[in-house]
């Protein structure tokens, strides 16, 4: 993740290096528009100066695509928003989204919950988010303190009192752990064996007839 404004940030999945370079234009974006109107870069300008700057590496000459995808989450007068940025220079926003190796099962999670997030508390929707993390993992594995969560604007119950209020930071370390330990444990998918189906009973064997002796 990287955060490029008070009320920006961002998370990649792809090459690194893609990644600072255009981590770094959103940065002298939004601080152009402060320098200039005095105001947080609205998200959508934001994400469209980066789509097109992304789209023509795809038509000239001797350039190549950026090879990195980006979430971009962010508040402005409008509201949230959660944009995805793809290499060829679409973007697309979202209620929940997910960008990178084995997404679609993260996706599959979020579509089937996502009709209850606005119902939810900062903490039911960070558990939802690991959650739906959780899923692109293969069976026998969870998530460790390797994982990092964005957030911005609402400040969460174990979080101490940031500066400026509602502004994008990053959790990392033991700040996830809390959330790690309060989500429930993988459920074990092994297949339950069968039961032993019990072999029919033989039948009885007939009983031989007697032979019958007739005496004249």
């Amino acid at each position: 993740m990287f955060h490029i404004d008070d009320h920006v940030g961002i998370a990649i999945a792809g090459l690194t290096s893609d990644a600072r370079v255009l981590s770094n234009f959103m940065r002298q974006q939004v601080m152009g528009e402060r320098m200039m109107f005095n105001r947080p870069m609205p998200v959508n300008r934001l994400v469209t100066s980066i789509a097109d700057k992304a789209q023509v590496n795809t038509q000239e000459y001797g350039r190549r695509p950026y090879g990195v995808g980006f979430l971009v989450i962010g508040q402005d007068q409008s509201g949230p928003h959660l944009f995805e940025f793809s290499p060829s220079g679409n973007s697309y926003e979202y209620y929940a989204v997910s960008i990178g190796a084995r997404s679609q099962s993260a996706k599959t999670y979020l579509e089937r919950h996502y009709e209850s997030f606005a119902d939810c508390n900062l903490e039911d929707l960070i558990r939802h988010g690991l959650q739906a993390l959780r899923e692109t993992l293969q069976q026998d594995k969870e998530l460790n303190v390797n994982t990092s969560i964005g957030i911005i604007e609402p400040m969460g119950q174990h979080e101490k009192p940031i500066s400026p209020p509602g502004s994008f930071r990053i959790l990392e370390n033991e700040k996830v752990e809390v959330y790690l330990q309060s989500m429930e444990k993988k459920e074990e998918a092994a297949d339950p064996v069968p039961a032993p189906v019990p072999a029919p009973a033989a039948a009885p064997e007939a009983a031989a007839d007697d032979d019958v002796q007739m005496s004249g």
